[in-house]
Parts: C-alpha cells; structure tokens; sequence
C-alpha cells in the first residue's frame, strides 16, 4: 500500500511512520519535515494533495493532531480555542479532501486523544477529542467507495512523559500506539475509534 502520514517527524508520527514502512510505502509530512502541512491551513492540506499528484493513496494517516491545556479563562477567545482549528476542523478538512486521492476501499485515521481523568485546562481537549470520535462515527456513513474512517485515541506516550520529565510508568511506548495506527489501515474497522 502507499500511505501518507501526516505528523511523521512527532513521537507517534515517527513511530507510526517507521511501523508502517515495514510492509508498505510511506510518504512522510509534518510542519517542519521536507514535505510540509500545516493542518490549520486548509492551503497547506491543498497544496499537500496537490504534491502526491495523481498517484492515488491508499490510506492517510493523521498523527499532526496536537492541543496543549487551555484554562477555561484564557486571556482572549484566539487563545482558548487555539486547538480548534489544527486538531479538530483540521482534520475534518483532512478527511473532506483525501476522499479524492484515495482508491476505492482506502482508509482515513485520525488522532482523538484522551486524558486519564480531568484535570485544570483539560475542558477544551475533551471538547475537540469527543467532537472528533462523534464526526468519526457518523462521518463513517459518508464515506463513498469504500473508504474506511477511524480515529485511534493514545493516552499518554512514555516517550512524551520522560521529555517532559513526568514519570514514564502511566504511559505506553510509542511502538505500542503505533500498532493501533496499523491496525485501523490494514483491518476492516470502520467508524470507530480505537484505543490504546
């Protein structure tokens, strides 16, 4: 298969990335990498689209899907809402122009995420992860030819743990989350959200 993965240069992008190389193609994307996407910029997801060319893909991988704490009482509207736009309309403009450059029986996922319990801050990533597996589940109804569409919802990642010097032990590698990836484009799961 050629898969695109998108937030290849991230923690469980890399990790995704490097999973999925072992059986198929990947074509890597990320904010910073040699081929770039900005997933607030529905521009940028265009000009990505426009870069694989008519080469069609046999699935895309979302793992750009990023959104710090936010306070409830954020100094202004832009900074409370900031994660909006990247994780959660991002990738609904994702899934909205990949359907035209996949084959038929391809498959979309997505990122959601979860915490272990609320915390300060946490309202607003509960908002856009559930907002997501809900667009997931019925979006699912959507998709034409076949496409397959799901979400994989990785708590916290060791590796991301141990670079914020949190303790590591209440988080799963990130080889571990990437099987989830892998299993949502090689299984049959469709309109789910898969956890890890």
């Amino acid at each position: 298969m050629k898969i695109l993965v998108i937030g290849a240069t991230g923690t469980i992008g890399s990790a995704v990335a490097d999973a999925l190389a072992e059986r198929h193609e990947v074509l890597c994307a990320s904010r910073r990498g040699p081929v770039r996407v900005d997933m607030a910029d529905t521009a940028s997801i265009d000009a990505l689209f426009a870069g694989v060319g008519d080469d069609h893909l046999d699935a895309v991988v979302c793992c750009a899907a990023s959104g710090g704490l936010t306070p409830l009482d954020a100094p202004s509207d832009e900074q409370f809402w900031r994660g909006l736009d990247g994780k959660l309309i991002g990738q609904v403009n994702l899934v909205r122009r990949a359907l035209a450059h996949l084959r038929d029986g391809g498959s979309i996922t997505l990122t959601s995420g979860r915490f272990t319990e609320p915390i300060p801050g946490s309202s607003l990533g509960y908002l856009v992860n559930a907002g997501l597996e809900a667009f997931v589940y019925a979006a699912a109804t959507e998709m034409p030819r076949g496409i397959r569409l799901n979400a994989v919802s990785p708590g916290w990642v060791r590796e991301t743990l141990l670079a914020l010097d949190m303790d590591p032990s209440i988080g799963t590698p990130a080889a571990d989350v990437a099987r989830a990836y892998a299993d949502a484009v090689e299984g049959d799961a469709h309109g789910r959200t898969l956890t890890v």
